[in-house]
């Protein structure tokens, strides 16, 4: 049986349904995933039948953010055996945690998002990821759906909101985070309309000591019919690789030092 852990970043639309939880169990088994992280439950209550019925019985743990009415809603379970996540916190749009893997490894922190419609919304949920970071010190992943983009690549029209998206683009480079490059697929989310709007919505960002931790790790879509959004299932094994690629990150322009180093060499 593959152990490697593994994490499934997913917007579900809600657990409410039967059938929807049902569907949402066979792919999670299928990935052998120890930690899922799914946004949008549109539950405020979620109990461990639940939790079990729509992931499995080996996830016998779990915390989670209350929807308001049927809107939003954040669910983080685990494996207990494979892996220990303690310490959740909640803010209005996350839910942060600290994961600490078995077999001696560092812990580091793991914070699920699912980023307002809003734009006045967008904007304080953007300060609550300055915030969150603050409060979690060391190796910090955070993933989920965002609601934001940062590049125009991230969606196929020019219909962009640019003000927005230099927002979210400051936060990455003040917070030092990049973006793990997805597998497969560049859009993550479509409208299901002719012709479709397709956006690059869910997404994983790290700091660099987290990657360093976690080697190369890879990130890939799912297919689903259930959601609007694809899932992301990410292999984050610790294993290290035979040659690391060469990544420039934007922020080290900004590092005392940065231009005497570059001279010398």
């Amino acid at each position: 049986m593959d152990h490697a852990p593994k994490i499934i970043v997913w917007n579900v639309r809600g657990l409410n349904a039967r059938a929807r939880r049902t569907a949402i169990r066979s792919l999670i088994v299928s990935t052998n995933a120890s930690v899922v992280c799914l946004q949008e439950t549109k539950m405020e209550l979620i109990g461990l039948s639940t939790v079990l019925e729509t992931l499995g019985s080996d996830f016998d743990d779990y915390a989670y953010l209350p929807a308001i009415g049927t809107r939003g809603g954040i669910l983080l379970a685990w494996k207990r055996g494979l892996v220990m996540i303690s310490n959740p916190s909640l803010t209005t749009n996350t839910l942060s945690a600290l994961v600490t893997p078995p077999h001696g490894a560092n812990p580091w922190w793991l914070t699920i998002v699912y980023g307002p419609q809003h734009d006045n919304d967008k904007i304080a949920f953007l300060q609550e990821i300055r915030d969150v970071r603050a409060n979690c010190a060391g190796p910090w992943m955070l993933c989920g759906d965002f609601n934001l983009i940062y590049r125009d690549e991230d969606k196929n029209n020019g219909n962009l909101n640019r003000r927005m998206m230099g927002r979210f683009r400051r936060v990455i480079n003040d917070l030092a985070l990049k973006e793990i490059y997805l597998n497969g697929r560049r859009y993550t989310w479509s409208n299901e309309q002719t012709p479709p709007t397709l956006v690059h919505l869910d997404r994983v960002l790290c700091t660099a000591d987290w990657e360093e931790q976690h080697g190369e790790c890879h990130l890939r879509c799912l297919a689903s019919v259930i959601s609007d959004h694809s899932p992301l299932l990410l292999d984050y094994s610790p294993l290290p690789p035979a040659r690391r690629r060469f990544h420039f990150e934007d922020y080290w322009t900004r590092v005392e030092g940065f231009h005497d180093v570059v001279a010398d060499a």
